[in-house]
C-alpha cells in the first residue's frame, strides 16, 4: 500500500548539543556515578579485606595504628 503525502508541517529547533542537560539534571547524573563509584571501592576494600590472611584481629588493629 502506498501513502502519498502532500503537505508536512514540522518545527525543528537547532539546539547546542553541549547545553541538552540542564544543570540539575547533570547534578544529579554526576552524583549517582559518585556514589556508585564509592561503593565499588568500599566493596572492593571488603573483598580484600576478607581475602587477606591475617595474625588476627588485633595485629590487624595495631597496622591500622
Amino acid at each position: 500500500m502506498d501513502v502519498n503525502i502532500s503537505d508536512v508541517v514540522s518545527t525543528v529547533r537547532a539546539v547546542d548539543g553541549e547545553s541538552l542537560l540542564a544543570p540539575a539534571t547533570l547534578k544529579t547524573i554526576v552524583e549517582a556515578v559518585l556514589r556508585a563509584v564509592a561503593e565499588k571501592e568500599s566493596h572492593e576494600q571488603r573483598v580484600r579485606a576478607e581475602q587477606r590472611i591475617s595474625a588476627g584481629v588485633r595485629a590487624e588493629l595495631e597496622e591500622e595504628h
